[in-house]
C-alpha cells in the first residue's frame, strides 16, 4: 500500500505537510515524554489492524536470527534498496509540546532520528521519522508501506559501520484508538530494533491530517564496514 498523491490538497502554505506529519510525530513525542523510549514491556501483541506486510507473505517464511547489538553510534544515512531510498539522517529533539521536532518542512528528503533515544544498532528501539509527501510532490517515506518482511534497511553510522536491519512487519495503525505501545515498544528483549514512521491512511480535508500512521518494524541482523 502506498499513499495516494494528490496535488489538489488545500493550498494553505505548508498546511498539509505540517498537520499530517506533526500529528504523527506529536503522538510519538507525547508517548516518549511520559514513558521513555525503553520503558514499554517486552512481548507486546502482534498487529491487530492494518498489517499490510501480510499481503503476499510466504506461509511459514523464516527470517534471519538477530545479530548482537552494537555499541552506540549516531546515524548519518539510511538506505532502503528495495524502495530506492538514500537519505541523510539528522538528530531531532522535542518541541515545546513534547513532540519530536521533525525535519524542516523545506527538506522533505531528510529523515529525523530521536537523538535522545536509542542509536540504530544499539540494544533497544531506535526511532526514525520522515515525511510522506508535500503539497507538490512525494517525500522521503512516500513508499514506506510497500516494504515487506525480509526487506533490508541499512543505517550508516558515525563510527563507520553499516547496521543492517531485516523488516519483520509493516503496520498501518489508525489514528482512533492509537496504541503507542504496539507501535513503538521493543518486540524482543536484548535485540537492536528499528522503527520507521510516517503518515498513512487517507488525507482528511476536514481536519487537514492523515487518518493513520505507517510503522515499519525491523531488527539488526548484520553489519558491514
Amino acid at each position: 500500500m502506498s499513499e495516494k498523491y494528490d496535488d489538489t490538497a488545500p493550498s494553505a502554505g505548508t498546511g498539509r505537510l505540517l498537520t499530517g506529519v506533526a500529528w504523527a510525530i506529536l503522538l510519538l513525542g507525547l508517548w516518549l515524554w511520559g514513558r521513555g523510549v525503553t520503558e514499554v514491556p517486552d512481548g507486546i501483541s502482534g498487529p491487530t489492524t492494518g498489517d499490510v506486510a501480510a499481503v503476499g507473505r510466504p506461509a511459514g517464511a523464516e527470517l534471519p536470527p538477530p545479530a548482537k547489538p552494537l555499541d552506540s553510534a549516531p546515524p548519518e544515512r539510511i538506505d532502503i534498496p528495495e524502495l530506492g531510498i538514500q537519505a541523510p539522517v539528522v538528530s531531532r529533539g522535542l518541541d515545546r509540546q513534547g513532540g519530536i521536532d521533525p525535519p524542516p518542512f523545506d527538506q522533505p528528503g531528510v529523515v529525523g532520528w530521536y537523538g535522545s533515544g536509542t542509536d540504530p544498532g544499539a540494544a533497544g528501539t531506535a526511532l526514525l521519522v520522515g515525511h510522506v509527501d508535500t503539497e507538490t510532490r512525494p517525500a522521503v517515506f512516500y513508499k514506506l508501506s510497500a516494504l515487506h518482511p525480509g526487506g533490508t534497511i541499512r543505517v550508516v553510522r558515525a563510527d563507520g559501520t553499516v547496521a543492517e536491519f531485516t523488516v519483520d512487519d509493516v503496520q498501518v495503525l489508525p489514528r482512533d484508538h492509537f496504541d503507542a505501545q504496539q507501535a513503538y515498544g521493543t518486540r524482543e528483549s536484548g535485540r537492536a530494533e528499528l522503527r520507521l514512521i510516517t503518515c498513512g491512511g487517507t488525507f482528511d480535508r476536514t481536519t487537514h491530517s492523515y487518518t493513520a500512521n505507517v510503522v515499519v518494524s525491523a531488527y539488526l541482523t548484520g553489519t558491514a564496514a
